[in-house]
This record gives C-alpha cells, sequence and structure tokens, in this order.
C-alpha cells in the first residue's frame, strides 16, 4: 500500500467504468433484497461514497463484519448512481477487512449524539460529519495562514514554548519544574507530590521557568533583524476558566512587523481575516453549507459579509459614547475605563454599525505593558477586532519603542526589569517603530464554523480538571 491512492473526493471525479479502490470507515450499511448500501468515509471531504455490494460478491461471514465503524477496502469499479443528489457510486467487486467493529460496542452510532458526550470520545469522533467537517476547515485555515504572509514576504520563525518571562504581565502562567516528584499512595492511580526543594537554582533550568502565554516578545525581536515576521504555534494560559470560549492550550498566529504604526497593523488585520476566511468560502463550501444547515443559520451570509464589507473604525473613546447613549442595558454596566464585554462588542458589531469594527486607543490600565504610551497619557496604541457573533477576534497594538518610556511603564505596574533585559536591549540597540496582534486560532474556528463550544474546534482541549488523551 502507498500513500499515493485514489482518496474518496477523488473518486467523485473519476468517469463511470473506472475501476478502482475505496478506502474508508463505514457509517452506516442497510440491506435490502438482493443489495447493500454502504456509506463509507475517509475524511477527504464531507460526502459519503455510496457503496454497491450485489448479492454474493462477499462471503456472507465478512459482509456481517462490515458494520458501522469497520475500516475496509474495496475493490471495483465507479457506475453512474440512479438515486437523486449523486452523480455515481462504487460498485464493489471484492473486500479487504482491515479492522472491525463491534456494533454493540462501537461508541459511534448513527443516531444523534451530544457534542458534551462526544468530547468524552474525541479520540473517534473525527469520523462524525460535524468533526470532520471542523478538522477540514481547521486545515484549510492553516494552510490559508501560511499562504498569506508568505505571499506578502513574512518570515515564519519559531518561538520558544517554555519562557522565563511574562508577555502579558498577567501571572497566568504554567510553572515548568522537575522539583516535584511522584509517589505512589495508598489509593492505586493516584499519585502524591512531593517537592525535592524549594531553591529555583536547584531546578532544571536554574530559574523558574514557564510554559509560554504568547511568543509577541521573542517574535519582536526577529522583527527587529528580518522585517516582517509571523509565529504560529501553542500558547498556554493558567486561567481557571471554564467557559465555552476560554483554553488552558491554544494555537496563535502572531505577526510582528518592524517599520510599522497601528494603522498599518490595522490595515494587516482586516487583509488578513478577508483574506483568509474569502479562502475557506471557496475551498470548504460542503463543509461550511453544512454548518450554515446544521449549527449556525445564516453563517454564510454573515461570512460573506464580512469578507466584502469595510471595517469601521472607532476608538474606545467613541465606542463608550455609543454604547452609554444607545439605551441597552447591559449585565455589565458601561462607563470609561471598564474593559469591553462580549455583550458590548456584540452590540456595536451587530445592532449599532452592522459590520466588523476595529476599536483603538485604549485606556493604558487595561492593556499591556509593551503598548506604546500615546500623548494625553491614559491611552496606549492598541486596536481591537471586533467581529459580529464572537466579538473580539484579534487584539494588537503598536509596540512601545522608546526605552525610558517602556522601562517607567514595567516599573509602574509592579512588574521586575530583569527578565526583560534581553527586550530591553532592543531599545538600547537600534530601536524601530514596530507593530504586531495576536489571533487566537481556535476563535477564528469557532467564527466561521458557527460552532459554540471552543472545545470543539480543536481535537483534544484542555481545559481545568481535564487533560484526556
Amino acid at each position: 500500500m502507498d500513500y499515493r491512492r485514489t482518496y474518496v473526493r477523488d473518486l467523485f471525479n473519476l468517469a463511470p467504468g473506472t475501476e478502482a479502490s475505496a478506502y474508508g470507515w463505514v457509517k452506516t450499511r442497510r440491506d435490502s433484497k438482493g443489495i447493500s448500501f454502504i456509506q463509507l468515509s475517509d475524511g477527504s471531504c464531507f460526502k459519503d461514497l455510496q457503496v454497491i455490494v450485489n448479492d454474493g460478491v462477499i462471503a456472507p461471514d465478512t459482509l456481517k463484519q462490515i458494520t458501522t465503524g469497520a475500516c475496509v477496502r474495496f475493490d471495483g469499479k465507479i457506475v453512474e448512481s440512479p438515486a437523486a443528489g449523486q452523480a455515481v457510486e462504487f460498485e464493489a467487486a471484492g473486500v479487504e477487512l482491515y479492522g472491525a467493529a463491534d456494533p454493540a460496542i462501537y461508541p459511534l452510532q448513527k443516531k444523534g449524539a451530544s457534542f458534551e458526550y462526544l468530547r468524552d470520545i474525541a479520540h473517534l469522533r473525527v469520523r462524525g460529519n460535524t468533526f470532520g467537517a471542523v478538522y477540514r476547515i481547521r486545515n484549510r485555515a492553516a494552510f490559508a495562514t501560511h499562504s498569506f504572509f508568505q505571499k506578502r514576504g513574512f518570515h515564519y520563525i519559531n518561538t520558544p514554548i517554555i519562557t522565563a518571562s511574562d508577555a502579558e504581565g498577567a501571572g497566568a502562567m504554567f510553572a515548568v519544574s522537575t522539583l516535584l516528584e511522584a509517589h505512589e499512595s495508598k489509593e492505586p492511580g493516584k499519585p502524591t507530590f512531593h517537592l525535592k526543594s524549594a531553591d529555583p537554582s536547584e531546578d532544571f533550568f536554574g530559574k523558574p521557568a514557564y510554559l509560554t502565554v504568547s511568543g509577541q516578545l521573542e517574535a519582536e525581536t526577529l522583527a527587529m533583524g528580518m522585517t516582517n515576521v509571523y509565529t504560529f504555534g501553542p500558547t498556554f494560559r493558567a486561567e481557571n476558566s471554564s467557559t465555552s470560549r476560554h483554553l488552558a492550550e491554544f494555537w496563535m498566529i502572531e505577526p510582528e512587523m518592524a517599520f510599522c504604526d497601528l494603522a498599518g497593523d490595522m490595515n494587516l488585520a482586516e487583509e488578513f481575516l478577508k483574506e483568509v476566511i474569502g479562502d475557506i468560502i471557496d475551498n470548504c463550501g460542503d463543509d461550511l453549507a453544512f454548518f450554515n444547515q446544521r449549527i449556525e443559520p445564516q453563517l454564510l451570509e454573515t461570512l460573506n459579509h464580512v469578507v466584502s464589507s469595510p471595517f469601521e473604525r472607532l476608538t474606545y473613546t467613541e465606542a463608550i459614547k455609543l454604547l452609554e447613549q444607545g439605551g441597552e442595558k447591559f449585565e455589565y454596566p458601561v462607563s470609561w475605563g471598564v474593559d469591553l464585554q462580549s455583550e458590548h462588542e456584540r452590540w456595536l458589531t451587530e445592532v449599532k454599525i452592522g459590520r466588523p469594527i476595529i476599536l483603538t486607543d485604549y485606556p493604558k490600565e487595561i492593556k499591556a505593558f509593551y503598548m506604546r504610551a500615546n500623548e494625553d497619557g491614559k491611552t496606549v496604541r492598541a486596536m481591537d477586532v471586533l467581529a459580529p457573533r464572537i466579538g473580539e477576534i484579534i487584539g494588537g497594538s503598536q509596540r512601545e519603542e522608546r526605552l525610558d518610556v517602556l522601562e517607567a511603564r514595567i516599573t509602574e505596574l509592579g512588574l521586575p526589569l530583569e527578565p526583560y533585559w534581553w527586550y530591553l536591549d532592543l531599545r538600547r540597540f537600534g530601536s524601530a517603530p514596530h507593530a504586531g496582534f495576536g489571533l487566537g486560532f481556535e476563535r477564528l474556528l469557532l467564527y466561521v464554523t458557527g460552532m459554540k463550544n471552543i472545545r470543539d474546534v480543536i481535537p483534544y482541549h484542555r481545559t481545568p480538571g481535564h487533560a484526556e488523551f
């Protein structure tokens, strides 16, 4: 067997009479008088291939084992289909059964199952319609992301997963340590942990180390010698949050650009969303049609609207005035200086403006230390892209390139300067204006699929109390 085989998606394009082999997993088998109808999928496309097995072609004992979940290879030929909705089907002349699946205990039955149940069998859920479609769109979105930046001359770089500094200054970080030892307890499978030493110098790295919350700071160092770079990798937040929008482990897309200001940052963010979403619309039509029909009505209308509409640009102060004067009763009261909640962001995009918005110039108290201070002393050159139906989808800023201002801001927030010595060096030696943004990849996938829980757009979710598989 070779990887260069014909996928199910390719079989639909073959002319009737063409001999071929069809590999995949059985979704259903229906027996009629003298014939069996088998729905086969290999995950290459949304459509299942209907396989026709005429009486006597396959030994009865083998046919009995071709049940939901079984993995098989059919040999045969493409034939015209008399059924509505499909031009061709596959007429089997023989079969090889790679792996049977006992229908009495196979967890993924034809009947519908809740997303909560499917998370418990995440190792199998990709075989169903919904999650096959999710992961095909995830694949296409990743491909489109790299294509977008590569076409614009950005360099793809890899930043550390383990770091000694907090990029956000918020402290929600996972410690990485070899000082903890696991010991067997009286309860099998429930070890106890003991601290070998409380001295960080005796740890693996000789100092406190953490899983990264962002690759931004390191990406800035490469932008200061390569001009335009981007990173696309896993990040980690130790926030004890179990909402439908938060994960402990997720993927971030983070471009950084030297010689760029806030306006250029906004332009890149708008171009990125439009091009990636447009690429998914062009290449994942069947998957999106499924989500539009079964998960989120008007999904396609919303996505096409995003691609075709210019993004509105407002300052944070202007947005607060609109919210205060809008007459809406929000769960979270609005006033200048508060961090906007999802309900505020959605009201702005869906009710007031009716299209995506880029908000700029936020109060410095609610933004990170690295954002460039405005001359008013109260706001920073931050920007958030807000989209209908989800709220914030991108967050970015022009970075503070002035050494004295950055040092003062870090100190003002009570953070130590020493861990950032290398970051401050960028301002000591050849500092340049620069900007960038961060996009949570799973947030983007929530948006383009219409799925309601972020746990359902990543193969294996990591959340408080959950690290299965």
